[in-house]
């Protein structure tokens, strides 16, 4: 599934991913898969908008109607402060879309077309390749890159999995199994920083995807968790919404251009 470029405008200077931060995002990660479990599970709130109250959910609902993508920021509950990051910044997000007249085959097939995502996602995507696939599960190769006042590049490699719940809902997780920045990309001197050893753009990142066919269209809901570097200190006051806001950007963004992508291919169809 499509990963999403956190890239915050941090000091040249590479920064090291700390093994307590590590430890800290996974922990944070373990909560947050335990809460959506309950949710997948008979009876529990399948879309994020269906747990808003009842006045809040017809509003939203009324937006993804009129083609708005809504998203939220999220903060899974650590009573134990078992997830702490130290140096290091957790970003959780969680943004939704309707897709007018498409079907749940069609979302998840495109979806699945790795090899195009390139197209379908720049300029984020600059490089996308299914790397290996058995059923429902798959392997991808992405080049991302990200341009808000620097360039930052990321080769990346993830696992993705679908699973379907019935005939009108599925969902997908995706998990990176590797994040490396690229510096001098595309030239003669072009070499890969190793993972966490680097400006700490992105150091971590897992996707989790849902999908509900109405029949008159389907809702796509995907929650992104991501780690980067922390703000320095003195600088948090200035550029800290700014770092924060890189985020919701590439998960609107990239929510924006898996609907125009499935409109595109229908029409395609149709014509």
């Amino acid at each position: 599934m499509l990963a999403f470029c956190c890239a915050t405008p941090a000091p040249a200077a590479p920064s090291d991913l700390k093994p307590q931060a590590a430890r800290g995002y996974e922990r944070y990660v373990q909560l947050t898969e335990e809460r959506m479990k309950l949710e997948l599970a008979p009876g529990g709130t399948f879309l994020s908008v269906d747990g808003l109250p009842g006045a809040q959910r017809s509003d939203v609902y009324a937006r993804l109607q009129r083609g708005e993508v809504t998203v939220l920021r999220l903060r899974t509950n650590d009573p134990a402060g078992s997830a702490r990051t130290p140096d290091a910044l957790i970003h959780h997000w969680v943004g939704t879309i309707f897709i007018p007249g498409a079907s749940l085959r069609e979302v998840i097939a495109l979806l699945q077309d790795y090899d195009r995502h390139d197209k379908y996602y720049k300029p984020e995507v600059v490089k996308s390749k299914t790397v290996e696939h058995s059923g429902y599960d798959f392997k991808v190769y992405y080049r991302l890159m990200r341009k808000k006042i620097i360039t930052v590049v990321l080769d990346t490699d993830y696992d993705v999995h679908y699973h379907a719940l019935d005939a009108a809902r599925a969902f997908s997780d995706s998990h990176a199994t590797r994040i490396a920045e690229v510096e001098h990309p595309g030239e003669a001197g072009e070499r890969q920083m190793p993972p966490g050893k680097d400006g700490g753009f992105l150091w971590r990142l897992d996707s989790y995807w849902r999908f509900a066919d109405t029949g008159r269209g389907v809702y796509v809901q995907c929650e992104a968790i991501s780690l980067t570097r922390d703000i320095p200190t003195g600088l948090r006051w200035l550029i800290g919404p700014f770092v924060e806001s890189i985020p919701k950007e590439s998960l609107e963004f990239t929510l924006q251009s898996t609907r125009n992508a499935v409109a595109r291919a229908n029409l395609h169809v149709s014509q």
